[in-house]
């Protein structure tokens, strides 16, 4: 599981803050700040994920347990998945906005698709991680002119750091991916269909 740090907002340029009240309020107003879901809203359990676009062991998650919870819980009912965006550096945060900035029926394949190509746009050597964002980016039908946009959309970059912000605090979270069954948190690292499944029974699935 990845360590949570949050020294990478050193190097975001200097601005105001968001309160609380605005950031409730963006969340409020702004689609890109809506939930991102999976499934039935009515399936017994709701799994909530916190990951970053560039853990290792999100990435992990997503390439050899996430399409087997999708297929035989998700797809069947069993399960509602809500993701959240909890960037653990600004790359990862670029990433967040431009899948944010996407219709919503393309936030899931965007992300799913980042994260199982993790090794070749984010720690590849001699490549540009901000370049690869975008070449990605462009294939999900964003512009360049589209791309300097949300990159320059420093209201987006606060809000989703305001949100991470209160859900650390709410939820206590050490690292990523981190997960929620219903009311319950699990802190450590799912490694195997078998291990998520047992969580899902535990909350009711």
């Amino acid at each position: 599981m990845s360590v949570y740090r949050r020294s990478f907002l050193a190097a975001i340029p200097a601005l105001a803050l968001m309160s609380k009240a605005r950031a409730e309020d963006a969340h409020t107003n702004d689609i890109r700040l809506t939930p991102r879901t999976l499934g039935n809203p009515k399936a017994p359990v709701t799994v909530n994920e916190w990951f970053s676009l560039t853990c290792t062991h999100c990435a992990h998650f997503e390439m050899t347990v996430f399409q087997e919870v999708k297929t035989k819980l998700i797809d069947t009912g069993k399960v509602f998945y809500v993701y959240h965006d909890f960037p653990l550096d600004q790359i990862a945060l670029l990433g967040a906005m431009v899948a944010r900035s996407l219709p919503v029926e393309r936030y899931v394949p965007f992300v799913n698709s980042m994260l199982s190509t993790q090794d070749r746009w984010a720690f590849a050597r001699d490549v540009d991680p901000k370049k690869q964002i975008q070449q990605m980016a462009a294939l999900a039908g964003v512009s360049a002119d589209q791309f300097k946009k949300i990159d320059a959309d420093d209201a987006l970059r606060q809000a989703l750091v305001a949100q991470q912000d209160a859900d650390q605090a709410k939820y206590n979270i050490g690292g990523t991916p981190f997960f929620m069954f219903n009311d319950k948190p699990y802190n450590q690292e799912l490694l195997t269909f078998d291990a998520f499944e047992a969580e899902v029974r535990k909350a009711g699935g």
